[in-house]
Protein backbone atom coordinates (compact mmCIF):
# COMPACT_ATOMS: atom_id res chain seq x y z
CA UNK A 1 0.00 0.00 0.00
CA UNK A 2 2.96 2.25 -0.25
CA UNK A 3 2.05 2.79 -3.51
CA UNK A 4 -1.30 4.52 -2.25
CA UNK A 5 0.31 6.70 -0.07
CA UNK A 6 0.62 10.65 -0.32
CA UNK A 7 -2.22 12.26 -2.41
CA UNK A 8 -4.40 10.43 -5.31
CA UNK A 9 -6.43 12.60 -7.68
CA UNK A 10 -10.14 11.43 -8.70
CA UNK A 11 -9.80 12.36 -11.87
CA UNK A 12 -12.89 13.70 -14.04
CA UNK A 13 -14.01 12.42 -17.36
CA UNK A 14 -14.53 15.79 -19.74
CA UNK A 15 -16.92 15.76 -22.08
CA UNK A 16 -16.89 17.84 -25.49
CA UNK A 17 -20.25 19.92 -26.21
CA UNK A 18 -22.09 16.88 -27.40
CA UNK A 19 -21.28 14.97 -24.34
CA UNK A 20 -18.96 12.27 -25.79
CA UNK A 21 -15.46 11.82 -23.95
CA UNK A 22 -13.08 14.30 -24.61
CA UNK A 23 -9.80 12.80 -24.87
CA UNK A 24 -7.86 15.93 -25.64
CA UNK A 25 -8.98 17.23 -22.59
CA UNK A 26 -7.91 13.80 -20.66
CA UNK A 27 -4.68 13.70 -21.63
CA UNK A 28 -4.02 17.48 -21.12
CA UNK A 29 -5.48 17.01 -17.12
CA UNK A 30 -3.60 14.00 -16.88
CA UNK A 31 0.23 15.65 -17.71
CA UNK A 32 -1.70 18.51 -15.40
CA UNK A 33 -1.65 16.09 -12.42
CA UNK A 34 1.57 14.02 -12.90
CA UNK A 35 3.36 17.74 -13.41
CA UNK A 36 1.78 18.79 -9.91
CA UNK A 37 2.87 15.51 -8.48
CA UNK A 38 0.35 13.89 -7.71
CA UNK A 39 0.85 10.06 -6.50
CA UNK A 40 -1.28 8.06 -7.89
CA UNK A 41 -4.80 8.33 -10.31
CA UNK A 42 -7.59 7.18 -9.69
CA UNK A 43 -10.12 7.04 -12.53
CA UNK A 44 -14.01 5.99 -12.95
CA UNK A 45 -14.98 7.04 -9.15
CA UNK A 46 -17.74 9.73 -8.50
CA UNK A 47 -16.01 12.82 -9.50
CA UNK A 48 -15.42 10.93 -13.04
CA UNK A 49 -18.96 10.60 -13.45
CA UNK A 50 -18.99 6.62 -13.64
CA UNK A 51 -22.39 6.09 -13.20
CA UNK A 52 -23.56 7.74 -16.44
CA UNK A 53 -20.65 6.53 -18.44
CA UNK A 54 -21.52 3.40 -20.65
CA UNK A 55 -19.45 0.16 -19.89
CA UNK A 56 -17.45 0.51 -23.82
CA UNK A 57 -16.59 4.19 -22.57
CA UNK A 58 -15.38 2.95 -19.54
CA UNK A 59 -13.27 0.42 -21.14
CA UNK A 60 -11.91 2.94 -23.17
CA UNK A 61 -11.21 5.72 -20.90
CA UNK A 62 -9.30 3.44 -18.48
CA UNK A 63 -7.66 2.02 -21.45
CA UNK A 64 -6.20 5.59 -22.89
CA UNK A 65 -5.55 6.49 -18.82
CA UNK A 66 -3.09 3.87 -19.03
CA UNK A 67 -1.53 4.03 -21.92
CA UNK A 68 -1.57 7.82 -21.31
CA UNK A 69 0.38 7.15 -17.39
CA UNK A 70 2.85 4.47 -19.30
CA UNK A 71 3.40 3.27 -15.81
CA UNK A 72 4.71 6.75 -14.44
CA UNK A 73 2.27 6.27 -11.28
CA UNK A 74 0.36 3.62 -10.03
CA UNK A 75 -3.59 3.80 -11.21
CA UNK A 76 -6.82 2.82 -9.25
CA UNK A 77 -10.08 2.11 -11.30
CA UNK A 78 -13.12 2.25 -9.74
CA UNK A 79 -15.54 -0.81 -9.81
CA UNK A 80 -18.82 -0.70 -7.39
CA UNK A 81 -22.31 -1.23 -6.89
CA UNK A 82 -25.38 -2.18 -4.75
CA UNK A 83 -25.19 -5.67 -6.66
CA UNK A 84 -22.46 -7.59 -5.45
CA UNK A 85 -22.88 -10.53 -8.35
CA UNK A 86 -22.76 -7.50 -11.39
CA UNK A 87 -19.19 -6.51 -9.32
CA UNK A 88 -17.95 -9.07 -9.12
CA UNK A 89 -19.29 -10.21 -12.75
CA UNK A 90 -17.28 -6.93 -13.99
CA UNK A 91 -14.17 -7.63 -12.17
CA UNK A 92 -13.87 -11.41 -13.51
CA UNK A 93 -14.69 -9.61 -17.28
CA UNK A 94 -12.60 -6.71 -16.66
CA UNK A 95 -8.80 -6.50 -18.39
CA UNK A 96 -7.04 -5.59 -14.94
CA UNK A 97 -3.31 -5.63 -16.86
CA UNK A 98 -1.63 -2.60 -15.39
CA UNK A 99 -4.18 -1.64 -13.01
CA UNK A 100 -3.10 -1.48 -9.31
CA UNK A 101 -6.24 -1.70 -7.31
CA UNK A 102 -9.51 -1.11 -7.69
CA UNK A 103 -11.96 1.17 -5.50
CA UNK A 104 -15.44 -0.05 -4.74
CA UNK A 105 -18.33 1.93 -3.25
CA UNK A 106 -20.16 0.71 -0.29
CA UNK A 107 -23.61 -0.60 -1.63
CA UNK A 108 -25.97 1.92 -2.09
CA UNK A 109 -30.31 2.23 -1.97
CA UNK A 110 -30.42 -1.41 -0.74
CA UNK A 111 -29.44 -0.51 2.71
CA UNK A 112 -27.81 -3.06 3.41
CA UNK A 113 -27.05 -3.93 7.24
CA UNK A 114 -23.77 -4.38 8.63
CA UNK A 115 -23.35 -8.16 8.08
CA UNK A 116 -24.47 -7.83 4.23
CA UNK A 117 -22.05 -5.45 3.88
CA UNK A 118 -19.02 -7.64 5.22
CA UNK A 119 -20.27 -10.06 2.90
CA UNK A 120 -20.45 -7.72 -0.25
CA UNK A 121 -16.78 -6.78 0.13
CA UNK A 122 -15.47 -9.93 1.09
CA UNK A 123 -17.33 -11.65 -2.06
CA UNK A 124 -15.54 -8.90 -4.07
CA UNK A 125 -12.11 -9.67 -2.06
CA UNK A 126 -12.23 -13.17 -2.71
CA UNK A 127 -12.56 -12.92 -6.19
CA UNK A 128 -10.69 -9.76 -7.10
CA UNK A 129 -6.67 -10.67 -7.96
CA UNK A 130 -5.50 -6.82 -7.06
CA UNK A 131 -5.61 -5.13 -3.89
CA UNK A 132 -9.25 -3.66 -3.12
CA UNK A 133 -10.07 0.18 -1.41
CA UNK A 134 -13.55 0.17 0.35
CA UNK A 135 -15.10 3.52 -0.20
CA UNK A 136 -16.91 5.25 2.71
CA UNK A 137 -19.61 7.62 1.80
CA UNK A 138 -22.59 7.54 3.43
CA UNK A 139 -24.07 10.80 2.79
CA UNK A 140 -23.68 9.13 -1.37
CA UNK A 141 -24.87 5.95 -0.24
CA UNK A 142 -27.17 5.88 2.85
CA UNK A 143 -24.78 2.86 3.23
CA UNK A 144 -21.89 3.28 6.31
CA UNK A 145 -19.29 0.76 6.94
CA UNK A 146 -18.84 1.26 10.94
CA UNK A 147 -15.60 0.82 12.09
CA UNK A 148 -16.20 -2.79 13.24
CA UNK A 149 -17.04 -3.94 9.88
CA UNK A 150 -14.00 -2.15 8.51
CA UNK A 151 -11.32 -3.41 10.53
CA UNK A 152 -13.14 -7.36 10.20
CA UNK A 153 -12.92 -6.78 6.78
CA UNK A 154 -9.45 -5.59 7.20
CA UNK A 155 -8.62 -8.61 9.20
CA UNK A 156 -9.94 -11.43 7.16
CA UNK A 157 -9.41 -10.30 3.33
CA UNK A 158 -5.45 -10.07 2.97
CA UNK A 159 -6.57 -7.94 -0.37
CA UNK A 160 -8.38 -5.24 1.26
CA UNK A 161 -5.73 -3.13 1.86
CA UNK A 162 -7.36 0.51 2.73
CA UNK A 163 -10.53 2.38 2.88
CA UNK A 164 -11.29 5.63 1.37
CA UNK A 165 -13.20 7.54 4.64
CA UNK A 166 -15.87 9.70 3.46
CA UNK A 167 -17.83 10.04 6.59
CA UNK A 168 -17.22 12.99 8.48
CA UNK A 169 -16.84 10.79 11.40
CA UNK A 170 -13.26 11.90 12.86
CA UNK A 171 -14.27 9.33 15.69
CA UNK A 172 -15.60 6.83 13.63
CA UNK A 173 -12.07 7.19 11.23
CA UNK A 174 -9.92 7.54 14.61
CA UNK A 175 -11.28 3.88 15.39
CA UNK A 176 -10.25 2.23 12.11
CA UNK A 177 -6.67 4.04 12.54
CA UNK A 178 -6.36 2.48 16.07
CA UNK A 179 -7.85 -0.91 15.70
CA UNK A 180 -6.16 -1.20 11.96
CA UNK A 181 -3.39 -3.92 10.75
CA UNK A 182 -0.24 -2.96 9.63
CA UNK A 183 -0.24 -2.01 5.99
CA UNK A 184 -4.05 -0.97 6.22
CA UNK A 185 -4.25 2.68 5.00
CA UNK A 186 -6.90 5.10 6.16
CA UNK A 187 -7.27 7.89 3.38
CA UNK A 188 -9.30 11.03 3.32
CA UNK A 189 -12.09 10.78 0.89
CA UNK A 190 -12.76 14.28 1.14
CA UNK A 191 -10.57 17.59 0.90
CA UNK A 192 -11.71 18.98 3.80
CA UNK A 193 -10.90 16.36 5.83
CA UNK A 194 -7.34 15.82 4.72
CA UNK A 195 -5.51 17.51 7.53
CA UNK A 196 -7.57 16.09 10.40
CA UNK A 197 -7.19 12.23 9.07
CA UNK A 198 -3.38 13.01 8.71
CA UNK A 199 -2.86 13.93 11.73
CA UNK A 200 -4.33 11.10 13.65
CA UNK A 201 -2.67 8.46 11.55
CA UNK A 202 -4.11 8.27 7.91
CA UNK A 203 -2.09 8.09 5.01
CA UNK A 204 -3.62 10.73 2.69
CA UNK A 205 -6.72 11.62 0.83
CA UNK A 206 -7.90 10.97 -2.73
CA UNK A 207 -8.32 14.36 -3.91
CA UNK A 208 -10.87 16.62 -5.73
CA UNK A 209 -9.04 19.76 -5.66
CA UNK A 210 -6.48 18.22 -7.24
CA UNK A 211 -7.48 17.94 -10.66
CA UNK A 212 -7.11 21.91 -10.58
CA UNK A 213 -4.52 22.61 -8.17
CA UNK A 214 -1.97 19.02 -7.63
CA UNK A 215 1.24 21.44 -6.52
CA UNK A 216 -0.54 22.70 -3.57
CA UNK A 217 -2.25 20.09 -2.79
CA UNK A 218 0.63 17.75 -3.45
CA UNK A 219 2.51 20.14 -0.85
CA UNK A 220 -0.32 20.28 1.71
CA UNK A 221 -0.52 16.20 1.89
CA UNK A 222 3.31 15.97 1.73
CA UNK A 223 4.27 18.55 4.92
CA UNK A 224 1.53 17.08 6.66
CA UNK A 225 2.80 13.13 6.32
CA UNK A 226 6.04 14.69 7.62
CA UNK A 227 4.97 16.59 10.59
CA UNK A 228 5.34 20.26 9.02
CA UNK A 229 1.44 20.84 10.06
CA UNK A 230 2.37 24.33 10.08
CA UNK A 231 2.61 24.92 6.82
CA UNK A 232 0.06 22.31 5.95
CA UNK A 233 -2.58 24.18 7.92
CA UNK A 234 -1.51 27.75 6.02
CA UNK A 235 -2.00 25.62 2.24
CA UNK A 236 -5.36 24.30 3.71
CA UNK A 237 -6.58 27.75 4.83
CA UNK A 238 -5.87 29.65 1.88
CA UNK A 239 -7.70 26.68 -0.13
CA UNK A 240 -10.74 27.12 2.12
CA UNK A 241 -12.84 28.65 0.21
CA UNK A 242 -12.25 27.11 -3.02
CA UNK A 243 -13.00 23.65 -1.33
CA UNK A 244 -16.09 24.86 -0.05
CA UNK A 245 -16.94 25.81 -3.70
CA UNK A 246 -16.26 22.37 -4.80
CA UNK A 247 -19.68 21.15 -3.40
CA UNK A 248 -21.96 24.41 -3.44
CA UNK A 249 -23.18 22.98 -5.83
CA UNK A 250 -22.59 19.32 -5.88
CA UNK A 251 -19.38 17.24 -7.19
CA UNK A 252 -18.07 17.51 -9.68
CA UNK A 253 -20.38 19.92 -11.07
CA UNK A 254 -17.78 22.37 -8.85
CA UNK A 255 -14.42 20.98 -9.87
CA UNK A 256 -15.30 21.14 -13.73
CA UNK A 257 -16.24 24.82 -13.63
CA UNK A 258 -13.12 25.37 -11.63
CA UNK A 259 -11.30 23.89 -14.54
CA UNK A 260 -12.96 25.59 -17.32
CA UNK A 261 -12.04 28.68 -15.96
CA UNK A 262 -8.48 27.39 -15.89
CA UNK A 263 -8.75 25.81 -19.70
CA UNK A 264 -8.53 22.44 -18.32
CA UNK A 265 -11.85 21.33 -19.86
CA UNK A 266 -15.30 21.71 -20.46
CA UNK A 267 -17.83 22.85 -17.90
CA UNK A 268 -19.90 20.55 -19.60
CA UNK A 269 -21.70 17.06 -17.51
CA UNK A 270 -23.95 14.49 -18.06
CA UNK A 271 -27.58 14.49 -16.92
CA UNK A 272 -28.58 14.84 -14.22
CA UNK A 273 -25.59 17.06 -13.44
CA UNK A 274 -25.90 20.31 -14.13
CA UNK A 275 -23.22 23.22 -14.39
CA UNK A 276 -23.17 25.25 -11.28
CA UNK A 277 -25.60 28.33 -10.62
CA UNK A 278 -24.12 31.52 -12.01
CA UNK A 279 -23.74 32.71 -8.40
CA UNK A 280 -21.48 29.86 -7.57
CA UNK A 281 -19.94 30.23 -11.21
CA UNK A 282 -19.07 33.77 -10.09
CA UNK A 283 -17.80 33.01 -6.59
CA UNK A 284 -15.57 30.78 -8.37
CA UNK A 285 -14.42 32.62 -10.91
CA UNK A 286 -13.23 34.97 -8.40
CA UNK A 287 -11.65 32.57 -5.87
CA UNK A 288 -9.45 31.43 -9.16
CA UNK A 289 -8.65 35.17 -9.81
CA UNK A 290 -7.58 35.51 -6.18
CA UNK A 291 -5.51 32.07 -6.39
CA UNK A 292 -3.53 32.98 -9.25
CA UNK A 293 -2.96 36.48 -7.88
CA UNK A 294 -2.06 35.57 -4.12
Amino acid sequence: MKKFKGIGVAIVTPFKSDLSIDFSALGRIISHVIDGGISYIVVMGTTGESVTVAKDEKKAVVSYVLETVDKRLPVIVGIGGNSTQEVINTIKHADLEGIDGILSVAPYYNKPSQRGIYQHFKAIATCCPIPVIMYNVPGRTSSNISAETCLQLAADCENITGIKEASGDINQIMRIIKGKPDGFSVISGDDMMTLPIIATGGSGVISVLANAYPAQCSDLVNNALKGNFKTAREIQIRFLEMTELLFADGNPSGIKAIMSVMNLCLNTLRLPLVPVSRPVMARIQKAVDEIKNS
